[in-house]
């Protein structure tokens, strides 16, 4: 557990329906600053990039605390085309989780931007900034329930293998129509 907080950033993408989008959420309760330029971040943020070839780790922690972590947020529609870009920064892909949001409840793979960066927070050790980034929505307890062990294991990662693994133990595998 750290005493420290992350920096949360959220890149807005404005693709979804703004009553609908958690990002839009966390802005609104300064849970998470809004970045509306990429080249307007300073440092080099760690980016939620789930088409990145290396995992989120708990010792990216340091770097969550120095220059943050960053969101992507965008349609899921159009996510395969987005990610696809290279953003500066140190990109990271978590780790298999069910949603818990209405729209993609029990979907492997398919997080809102929210459970991303509550996930994301959780695995590198700011448990407590994970469960209040979460506790505007009404299924953030779901959230945290349908996935309690895996983050805890997840968390307790020290490198990729180990996390390959854990997705493999709980059959946990993105179908093509998930990623």
């Amino acid at each position: 557990l750290h005493t420290s907080r992350a920096r949360v950033f959220v890149y807005m993408m404005r693709q979804d329906d703004p009553r609908k989008c958690t990002a839009s959420l966390l802005v609104t309760k300064r849970l998470a600053t809004p970045v509306r330029r990429l080249s307007a971040m300073r440092g080099d943020p760690i980016v939620l990039n789930p088409v990145s070839p290396r995992f989120l780790l708990r010792s990216d922690a340091t770097d969550a605390i120095r220059s943050g972590v960053m969101a992507i947020d965008c349609s899921w529609e159009k996510a395969e085309g987005v990610f696809m870009a290279q953003f500066r920064g140190r990109n990271r892909k978590l780790p298999a989780l069910m949603a818990a949001n209405p729209v993609n409840y029990a979907r492997i793979g398919r997080l809102s931007t929210a459970e991303a960066l509550c996930a994301a927070l959780h695995i590198m050790g700011f448990t407590s900034q994970a469960r209040e980034l979460l506790s505007p929505f009404g299924w953030c307890g779901t959230f945290f329930d349908l996935n309690k062990e895996l983050l805890k294991d997840y968390a307790r990662s020290e490198n990729e293998e180990i996390v390959v693994r854990i997705e493999m133990e709980y059959c946990l595998e993105k179908s093509d129509t998930d990623a």
